[in-house]
């Protein structure tokens, strides 16, 4: 009878942890699986359309995207509207921000869904500093077309400099919706400081366009620099997620998978 029990037990416990290598396997695999959702954060003189190309090579791969409409009328008001898609994540999410869209994740990105950022040709701020400290500390190139703030606050792309100094990797005929469909820029949003830098605490990896003209790319480097950020060159204008989804793409899946391997 003894012997009988001995080998219930033993059998018993081969049992249990056969269920619970089977079950720390499931959960490695989970892991491996678990972000799937990715918010993508528009930056200015731009809208969410210009994410198509980005949200479709995503998708195709089996992500969640979502497109943010933030409202650029200022800080507060972006970081609220990242919020509430934040918000609407049923997991750990990717969140990324193209140019002024940089600066909003930076602060939105404390979010308790954020696992990590993704800087596309973006500002990068630090506590206490904005997105404007950053733009001056490199002579504009010749192409760049930002004006001067109107009478409103409101902060426009020169129509004629547009192709040429924000997006001259993609046809005029692109460039052209492109204009038409960005939104107003208050420039309150420039100025106004970062109060929680995100990429202090969560891991970031960044894109420098190197045929920018809009966000000079020794801006972007130094920025990337000094966070420790995982950095991609890509050859590309400002609006690099547009002409070059595929490898925008590739880094967002990137940070997919550095996260999913730290765990």
């Amino acid at each position: 009878m003894e012997k009988l029990n001995l080998k219930n037990t033993l059998k018993s416990g081969v049992v249990a942890v056969t269920i619970a290598l089977a079950a720390a396997t499931g959960a490695i695999t989970a892991n491996a699986q678990a972000i799937k959702n990715v918010v993508l954060v528009h930056g200015a003189f731009a809208d969410g359309s210009g994410y198509k190309g980005l949200y479709q090579e995503l998708t195709k791969k089996g992500y969640h995207v979502t497109v943010v409409q933030n409202p650029l009328t200022s800080l507060e008001d972006d970081v609220a509207a990242v919020n509430l898609a934040l918000d609407k994540q049923d997991g750990p999410t990717i969140l990324a921000g193209h140019s002024w869209g940089g600066a909003v994740i930076t602060q939105a990105g404390n979010h308790t869904k954020v696992a990590a950022l993704v800087y596309i040709a973006a500002f990068q701020p630090d506590n206490g500093e904005s997105a404007l400290q950053w733009l001056q500390t490199a002579p504009p190139a010749a192409e760049n077309g930002v004006l001067p703030p109107d009478e409103k606050g409101i902060v426009y792309y020169d129509k004629d400099k547009f192709h040429a100094g924000f997006c001259a990797d993609v046809t005029k005929e692109e460039s052209d919706f492109m204009y038409a469909s960005q939104g107003a820029f208050y420039a309150k949003g420039l100025v106004t400081p970062i109060t929680n830098a995100a990429w202090r605490n969560k891991p970031a990896f960044g894109i420098v366009a190197t045929d920018d003209k809009s966000i000079e790319p020794s801006i972007q480097r130094n920025m990337y620099k000094r966070s420790n950020t995982k950095v991609t060159e890509i050859k590309g204008s400002h609006a690099v997620y547009v002409s070059q989804p595929v490898k925008v793409a590739a880094v967002i899946i990137e940070a997919v998978k550095s996260m999913s391997a730290s765990k």
